[in-house]
């Protein structure tokens, strides 16, 4: 008796989803204590120590202190909303994970408006903030949730356009698509075979994703020496620990989107490292996840390096950078691109 056709793929579609979760989990146990280390190291001093070697289970202690901790919700929040909006940032946070790809054969959905997908669904995250900081009755969380929603929104726009250059060049919006196109060693990466348009739209990119994270220098929002905490502020236990997971969900999504369209996915800088599918389907998704991980957890590092060494920017600055720096420079590029585009054929 053969399984039915869509047994099966239930199945594989179930297995992605709980490999996904797995790799998140750990994932973010590892950038938390990475956190910790360069922040410490950065600050001349250790990080923690106590718990396990070079404090590695510091973050299991946090996290399951977290849930044990006492959900409390403020008596005059709207209790309704208070309770869905961390799992509306965390929804579409995961979301994103469906058309990420890892390797060739190691992605949830190749969908042909991949990207398109992408910049839909991370907008949840803004509506789950706006519902958090609203629901929370606090003019502090309302004060953080309508910073995060004009900070998204504005870099949105400059995200968007410095996407538009890789997709322009690929004349495709699929992530497989995108990242295909870069095979051949590190010379045929987007970031340095369109020289110079796609390094300006990477460096863009990189930095408005900065601001869609909520992280330094664009960490508004959050900021505690103003805000107390911004929109979470009222948030403790497990609640607090979804918002706490999505940020760092979300270091990782923008951080692998910049490495399929900029910076070759799955492939590696020299082919011979790069295992082809034909030889070898387990060994190509194995290396090939190795190698998408492993840039992508580079970007996120060096999202922490910038964290612990630039100060937080005022909000005008914040609002300057993105509509009288980022935005014309975006503009420029596009056209530019799409010029060299037309003359080329």
């Amino acid at each position: 008796m053969t399984c039915p056709p869509e047994l099966i793929s239930l199945v594989i579609k179930a297995g992605f989803a709980l490999g996904v979760v797995t790799f998140v989990s750990l994932f973010v146990l590892l950038a938390i204590w990475l956190e910790r280390k360069i922040a410490g190291h950065i600050q001349d001093r250790l990080g923690p120590m106590e718990t396990g070697w070079h404090g590695w289970a510091q973050t299991i202690a946090d996290a399951l202190k977290l849930l044990l901790k006492e959900d409390i919700i403020p008596a005059a929040a709207d209790k309704p909303l208070f309770k869905l909006a961390p799992y509306i940032v965390f929804a579409g946070t995961m979301a994103s994970f469906a058309v990420i790809p890892f390797a060739a054969a190691l992605i949830g959905a190749d969908i042909n408006i991949g990207v398109y997908y992408l910049v839909a669904v991370s907008s949840l995250v803004v509506i789950g903030i706006l519902m958090a900081g609203w629901s929370s009755n606090n003019k502090w969380a309302l004060y953080g949730a309508m910073r995060s929603a004009a900070q998204m929104v504005s870099y949105e726009i400059p995200i968007g356009l410095s996407l538009l250059v890789p997709i322009m060049l690929a004349g495709s919006l699929s992530m497989m698509d995108l990242v295909d196109l870069q095979k051949g060693g590190i010379h045929h990466w987007t970031i340095f075979s369109h020289l110079p348009f796609a390094l300006v739209a990477f460096i863009v990119y990189f930095w408005a994703s900065l601001a869609e994270t909520n992280r330094t220098p664009f960490d508004l929002p959050e900021a505690e020496s103003e805000l107390v905490a911004g929109y979470h502020v009222e948030y403790s236990g497990m609640r607090f620990a979804m918002f706490f997971l999505a940020e760092y969900c979300n270091m990782f999504v923008v951080s692998a989107v910049a490495t399929a369209l900029f910076l070759g996915g799955w492939y590696a800088p020299i082919p011979l490292l790069d295992v082809p599918i034909e030889t070898s389907v387990i060994g190509h998704n194995v290396v090939g996840f190795g190698w998408f991980v492993l840039k992508a957890t580079t970007l996120v590092m060096i999202q922490m390096w910038i964290r612990w060494t630039l100060p937080r920017l005022r909000v005008d600055q914040l609002m300057h950078i993105c509509w009288k720096v980022f935005l014309p420079f975006s503009f420029v590029n596009v056209l530019l691109v799409s010029l060299w585009i037309a003359l080329k054929h």
